[in-house]
């Protein structure tokens, strides 16, 4: 069966272990027929020969995706009750110990999510708008991304900047440690150091950068204050979302703890980690709506 562009295929030598999406094929100066792949569920780019690829029918898709539903479902609960814990919280010190029943109001962290990959920034934006985090979403191409930045923190002025899209690491480019062989590590850490040339201090503009198998290390020196990936394993699609969601929804006067925040999401410490950081959100009173009078 011909691959094309389009078709969700799964790579024969890695035992069928990621779906994949068809971005582009290419024609090698051999004659070989190479696809260039972006994963279906998770933030990594990868190439492979054509016959090393099978088409997933649809059935088989519908069952994985049954599977990763379970998952997002889950950290999604999480998330939501640690929402609910810090509005009661929130209400007990806003009331002063219940002690009045002025209503108030919250106003959480605003988000502008930078992606490279069109299709997750949708999928992401259906969950902000799911979990109640205002944001502002932008498709730019990884390349493109260290240029447009600046110019994207003065249109929307945000609380929080996710800068996300895909990445890969090839062993045969280099080590480990160097940022040459890292699919888009590169343009990631010139991005935060473009943001924080505009905005330097951490707890002014939070931060979350990085996609599949990131350079984790390099990303936080630059100055994000969330970052992929530690482990160098890939991240799940929705990963940024429950990192700046709790964000988003942590008092600026409280400070965040990093376990905090990895253990609603997919990846855990293992593809995430970060530094100590102040929540965004603030409380106000009273509360009118107008709209009942």
């Amino acid at each position: 069966m011909q691959v094309k562009i389009g078709d969700i295929v799964a790579r024969k030598s890695y035992r069928l272990d990621l779906l994949f999406r068809v971005i582009d094929v290419k024609i090698t100066a051999t004659g070989e027929q190479v696809a260039i792949l972006y994963g279906d569920e998770v933030r990594l780019v990868a190439d492979a020969k054509c016959d090393d690829l099978v088409v997933v029918d649809e059935k088989e898709r519908n069952s994985r995706k049954q599977k990763e539903k379970e998952k997002v479902d889950q950290s999604y609960y999480l998330l939501t009750q640690d929402y609910q814990l810090q509005r009661e919280k929130q209400e007990y010190y806003a009331t002063s110990s219940y002690s009045h029943n002025e209503e108030f109001f919250h106003i959480p962290g605003r988000v502008l999510h930078v992606d490279g990959d069109p299709h997750y920034l949708q999928k992401c934006l259906s969950l902000y708008e799911k979990i109640g985090v205002p944001v502002d979403g932008v498709h730019v191409s990884e390349k493109e991304m260290p240029e447009k930045i600046t110019e994207l923190l003065d249109k929307y002025r945000p609380d929080i900047l996710v800068v996300t899209g895909h990445d890969a690491y090839s062993k045969h480019k280099g080590s480990i440690d160097d940022l040459n062989a890292y699919r888009h590590s590169k343009q990631f850490v010139q991005t935060v150091l473009n943001a924080r040339n505009k905005v330097s201090h951490l707890d002014q503009l939070v931060i979350f950068a990085g996609a599949c198998q990131s350079h984790f290390e390099s990303l936080i020196r630059a100055g994000a204050n969330f970052a992929s990936s530690p482990s160098r394993v890939n991240i799940h699609a929705l990963d940024p979302v429950y990192i700046v969601a709790k964000v988003s929804f942590t008092p600026f006067i409280e400070r965040i703890n990093v376990w905090d925040v990895l253990r609603n999401t997919l990846t855990r410490e293992k593809g995430l980690g970060g530094v100590d950081t102040k929540g965004v959100l603030r409380t106000g009173m009273p509360y009118k709506n107008h709209s009942n009078q």
